[in-house]
């Protein structure tokens, strides 16, 4: 093997802390899992090499005395060219290269968990999940669906919005995330529902205001009613004021046990156009059988 301190790229002056930050830069660069670079495999197994006589004080001091060679096998004096014996490193059998270096710190997130003392498991890494949101109507929320979603690289996936979908509610598509060697990671898909031109979103209730013309309100009529799902027919009750609610069960929004309710707001309301006949008959009202309205809270 070359020179450890030519393979670390190292003065022999080097300080401990300068040979195991040398170590570590290198370790990130070259390590197969990860490294484009050309023979990054034979290499990461050079660098741990060097760091195994180098990192260890005592086979530091013996190689710097020529009393061990660059493989840390020792060199047996009074033979010509100084003939050496034993073993030395041998890369993925656990060496004692890394027995004081916690290769989780040294390659940070990418191999998170992965180092061990005393040897480097790390086995391919899978990609990174990827994250989206995906504004949906209501419509989609309660009756599914499917919508197009584009990512940053340009990539677009088709997305199956579930019946029954909740705000903030995540989806995982296996799969569909950054690119890894063992495999892709997963996108996940958080839902966020648009604002309905119609309906308010309270809780899982939807509302909405529900205009009533004056003779309905006072004499109680069926009018249609728009819902998520389509038009239905409402009962007016005879009487009823602006701020009435009527109550349609099981037509709001999906929930965590089951689907709320859809609140019609009755706004009683005067025709646009000026009506001659409903001034008269208000002015005759107002005058035989005036009232004061009470302030509802």
């Amino acid at each position: 093997m070359r020179d450890p301190y030519e393979v670390l790229g190292l003065a022999k002056s080097a300080s401990a802390a300068e040979v195991k930050s040398a170590f570590r830069k290198l370790a990130k660069k070259f390590h197969p899992d990860q490294s484009k670079e050309s023979r990054a495999k034979e290499r990461f197994a050079e660098i741990g090499s060097a760091y195994e006589i180098l990192g260890d004080e005592k086979k530091r001091a013996a190689f710097d005395r020529g009393e061990i060679d660059a493989d840390g096998r020792e060199v047996m004096r009074g033979f010509a060219g100084g003939q050496p014996f034993g073993g030395g490193f041998q890369a993925g059998r656990g060496s004692a290269a890394f027995e004081d270096v916690d290769l989780s710190e040294i390659l940070g997130e990418m191999f998170a968990g992965r180092g061990q003392r005393g040897g480097f498991n790390a086995g391919p890494q899978r990609g990174a999940d990827v994250r989206a949101v995906l504004d949906i109507d209501v419509e989609d929320a309660i009756k599914g669906g499917r919508r197009r979603i584009s990512f940053s690289d340009g990539r677009t996936i088709d997305v199956t919005i579930p019946k029954g979908a909740t705000e903030g509610q995540v989806l995982r598509l296996k799969g569909q995330g950054a690119p890894g060697r063992a495999g892709a990671g997963d996108a996940l898909i958080e839902i966020a529902i648009r604002p309905h031109p119609v309906f308010r979103r309270e809780g899982e209730n939807l509302v909405m205001d529900l205009p009533v013309s004056v003779p309905d309100a006072v004499l109680g009529a069926k009018i249609e009613a728009p819902t998520p799902e389509g038009p239905v027919t409402l009962t007016v009750p005879k009487g009823s004021n602006s701020g009435s609610t009527l109550r349609l069960k099981g037509r709001g929004l999906p929930g965590a046990h089951g689907r709320g309710d859809l609140l019609a707001r009755l706004v009683v309301t005067l025709p646009e156009a000026k009506d001659a006949e409903l001034e008269r008959f208000a002015e005759s009202w107002r005058k035989s059988r005036p009232y004061t309205p009470k302030r509802r809270p």
